[in-house]
């Protein structure tokens, strides 16, 4: 609850104080940002701003829309207006109820908008979001000014004074830090622009009905739920293609939908305009959704339904299917496969996909539909697989193994010298040939959905992998991303390329 004071106001009150002000002809300046802790390098930047016109005001990113990963901001939106106002050079701060500044800057139209020296350089600014502040405040009839004063980071205080983590992942990431840069870590991910991956797995949709509870059934055991709302996205191969999307320049995706009740325009409409499909058509099946019945308040599942058919592929469509991978998957930098076991990848295209792919990154998940008899070593030659821990111990049969003596039985019967162990709360283990194993720690505690963040892991490891990056970026990277898609509802959305270099760079400043 933000308390109010004759400083801080609500957002339509401020839009509403500006025009007032500039009846007046007083002149108004606006600086924006998220200003999770307040350093002399903000009292200097506001200072500074002030001068630029005859009134200040400060809007501030709202708590939900501060995107720099989880833990962040370390202070909530209350606090930080708070401390903002106790400043005598500001005049009046609000929270930005847009997810951008640029929606704030059409609604408010100041005369200036103040931005520290760091944003000069437009080719600098990771999100691309000044050119399109800077035409928004001249739109408005204003212009953009940038103050000079020397720059303090709040995430190199931050991490600093006041760490996210425990003791274990922050002296995991002062080591890494000594190491690698930031930059070091965005050019690599801006390597894989060039990449080609193709994707190959089962189309999935993902439908979740939000229920509340209304108490038991009167007369039989039943617990009663009442319908809320429902929200369909596109996962398995689709949210694959997405994810890669923010990150390649071109993805191809070859899959299956069904031959009925296909979901093709809904497919179509939710990929990544660089995403290039190609849909097959499973005989006498149901593009494969996957209902959920979620209780709304804590986001906890309580049980699903499948429509599916997941009987394999007949010969004809298997033939057909087999004679496109041998034609898409030559050309690709990267295969990546995400068996889900439903039928679609049967043992002669795994041979076809083993026989074919440059570079192939495998994952077999288990479900409900396949668990018991679907495992990693179905296929016999990979260059690179990811899998959680419960699927490689799945495989082996063995609960209490080491990973490392996991893995080596992996090595024995599948010809593959990359291996990356998801392992939830502990984080991941990546082996590889040229070095001892590298570890990282989770870089959150909490998830608010674990739906796709297998997926989301695979599709960035993957291209780490495949552009030989070394050990300690390559789980590093599988951490931010894994780390950024347990707090995505489903697969409401892909992990973002800005999203994650905003969180690289909260975690490594």
């Amino acid at each position: 609850m933000i308390a109010l004071g004759p400083k801080i106001v609500p957002f339509d009150e401020l839009v509403q104080l500006v025009e007032g002000l500039r009846a007046q002809g007083r002149r108004v300046v606006m600086c924006h940002g998220v200003f999770d802790l307040l350093h002399v390098g903000h009292i200097r930047h506001f200072r500074e701003a002030r001068s630029f016109g005859d009134v200040l005001i400060v809007t501030l990113t709202e708590d939900k829309h501060v995107n720099k990963g989880p833990g962040r901001p370390a202070f909530p939106e209350a606090l930080r207006a708070e401390a903002i106002a106790a400043l005598g050079d500001v005049d009046y701060v609000a929270i930005n109820r847009y997810p951008t500044a640029v929606e704030a800057l059409e609604a408010i139209k100041p005369d200036v908008y103040a931005k520290g020296p760091d944003y000069r350089d437009a080719a600098q600014d990771v999100t691309g979001m000044i050119v399109r502040e800077r035409e928004a405040v001249e739109a408005g009839g204003g212009r953009i000014a940038f103050t000079d004063d020397v720059t303090f980071s709040s995430s190199n205080l931050l991490n600093r004074y006041f760490p996210a983590y425990g003791a274990d992942v922050d002296e995991w990431l002062r080591e890494f830090r000594d190491r690698f840069s930031y930059d070091d870590v965005a050019r690599a991910l801006d390597g894989f622009r060039a990449v080609k991956p193709v994707v190959v797995g089962e189309a999935i949709l993902d439908e979740y009905v939000y229920v509340d509870q209304m108490g038991k059934s009167a007369k039989e055991p039943v617990l009663a739920m009442r319908y809320g709302s429902k929200e369909l996205f596109a996962g398995g191969s689709l949210a694959i293609a997405n994810h890669l999307a923010e990150f390649c320049d071109e993805v191809e995706l070859v899959t299956f939908l069904g031959d009925r009740e296909t979901h093709e325009d809904f497919a179509r409409a939710h990929l990544r305009p660089n995403v290039r499909p190609t849909f097959l058509y499973k005989h006498d099946s149901p593009t494969i959704l996957k209902r959920r019945y979620v209780e709304s308040y804590l986001l906890s599942k309580l049980f699903e339904v499948y429509h599916i058919n997941d009987e394999p592929l007949d010969d004809e469509q298997d033939a057909e299917f087999c004679r496109l991978l041998a034609e898409r998957i030559r050309s690709a930098d990267v295969t990546l496969v995400s068996d889900f076991g439903h039928g679609m990848i049967t043992p002669r295209g795994v041979r076809e996909l083993g026989k074919h792919a440059r570079f192939l990154a495998v994952n077999t998940q288990i479900n409900a539909a396949n668990v018991g008899f679907h495992t990693i070593s179905k296929y016999r030659r990979a260059d690179y697989v990811c899998v959680h821990e419960g699927e490689i111990r799945l495989d082996a049969r063995s609960r209490r193994a080491q990973i490392a003596d996991l893995v080596s039985s992996l090595h024995e019967r599948l010809d593959c010298d990359n291996v990356l162990v998801t392992r939830g709360r502990k984080g991941v283990s990546y082996f590889r040939p040229d070095g001892p194993p590298a570890t990282c720690p989770a870089f959150t505690s909490t998830a608010v959905d674990r739906i796709g963040a297998g997926d989301a892991v695979l599709s960035l490891s993957s291209l780490a992998v495949a552009s030989h990056l070394p050990g300690e970026m390559v789980a590093f990277i599988a951490n931010v991303v894994g780390a950024q898609a347990v707090q995505i509802v489903g697969n409401r959305e892909p992990v973002s390329r800005v999203g994650t270099l905003k969180f690289v760079k909260a975690l490594l400043q």
